[in-house]
């Protein structure tokens, strides 16, 4: 079976998407659309802007889904997938891919996260932190423990485990997770404490869009990060797409998930190899791949 995975914030690039951009005319026509909605020329930032202007969040989040989705939509009838699932914002692709959300509509939802997210990092002071070699437990229990807002929130891979919140929390449980035999608790560079309470401003912001979307059933189920599940209810997948601003990424549960349901081939569509060094460290016999523009047909 075939799983479709796409990428999340993080995977940017400056010059992404104009390959796809300059080779079909289907891209285009989709570039040139979302330039239309977001209201200014993204396709300029994304072919030659610096890895700067790239990493602003209104900009990183909607260059993200638009390169995985045009990619996507170019493979044409080679694009078969038997379930899809995304990292973060990759979940907004993944949806698209799957049909239980149209271009145009999944667009100004991406828009309007990123710009909620930034609003609410504006608000309070954030961030996150990555830690590498412990059990997740040991992390979890770290951060239950903690003075303030400090919470688990992407599980990438066994021994790899994001935790985000306020600056000072963060800080303090990186201390302490070294100290109980962390390899590394690395400070991100990232605007702030995604997929924690801290986003709850952005979480409410970005419930009122979504309920107001139409959704349809998707033709295969979505692994989402809040449920590491198959799910293919248009109520739940938006339920879920609401609690994932403040809930943490599962991404090694889904993963685990979809190789139980039978997935034997990963291929990931959007910049990066980011989620395939992931799979395989989740599970060494999985078999992952990229999509690229030379399968287009």
């Amino acid at each position: 079976m075939n799983a479709y995975i796409f990428p999340g914030q993080g995977a940017q690039f400056s010059g992404m998407g104009l390959d796809l951009y300059e080779n079909s005319p289907l891209a285009q026509e989709l570039f040139e659309q979302a330039n239309s909605i977001l209201g200014f020329n993204i396709t300029d930032i994304m072919f030659e802007g610096t890895a700067e202007a790239l990493k602003e969040t209104k900009v990183t989040q909607p260059a993200i889904f638009l390169h995985s989705v045009i990619l996507a939509k170019t493979l044409g009838d080679s694009f078969k997938p038997d379930m899809v699932a995304g990292h973060s914002l990759g979940e907004f692709s993944a949806l698209v891919a799957s049909g239980a959300l149209n271009f145009e509509d999944a667009l100004k939802l991406v828009s309007k996260r990123a710009l909620a997210m930034q609003k609410a990092c504006e608000i309070k002071p954030s961030t996150m932190a990555a830690v590498l070699g412990l059990e997740d437990n040991i992390v979890e229990e770290t951060c239950a423990k903690t003075e303030g807002i400090v919470v688990a929130a992407n599980y990438n891979c066994p021994g790899q485990l994001v935790i985000s919140g306020e600056i000072e929390a963060i800080n303090a449980a990186c201390e302490t997770l070294k100290e109980v035999g962390a390899r590394r608790a690395l400070v991100l560079p990232v605007g702030g404490a995604f997929h924690s309470p801290v986003m709850e401003p952005a979480r409410e912001e970005l419930a009122a869009a979504i309920e107001s979307t139409t959704f349809s059933k998707p033709n295969c189920p979505i692994y989402q990060n809040v449920t590491a599940s198959a799910v293919t209810d248009e109520t739940a997948i938006k339920t879920n797409l609401i609690s994932q601003l403040t809930a943490p990424v599962k991404w090694t549960q889904s993963v685990q998930q979809m190789i139980a349901d039978g997935a034997t081939l990963f291929t990931e569509v959007g910049p990066g190899k980011v989620l395939q060094g992931l799979v395989k460290k989740i599970n060494r016999q999985a078999e992952v791949t990229s999509a690229t523009l030379e399968t287009i047909s």
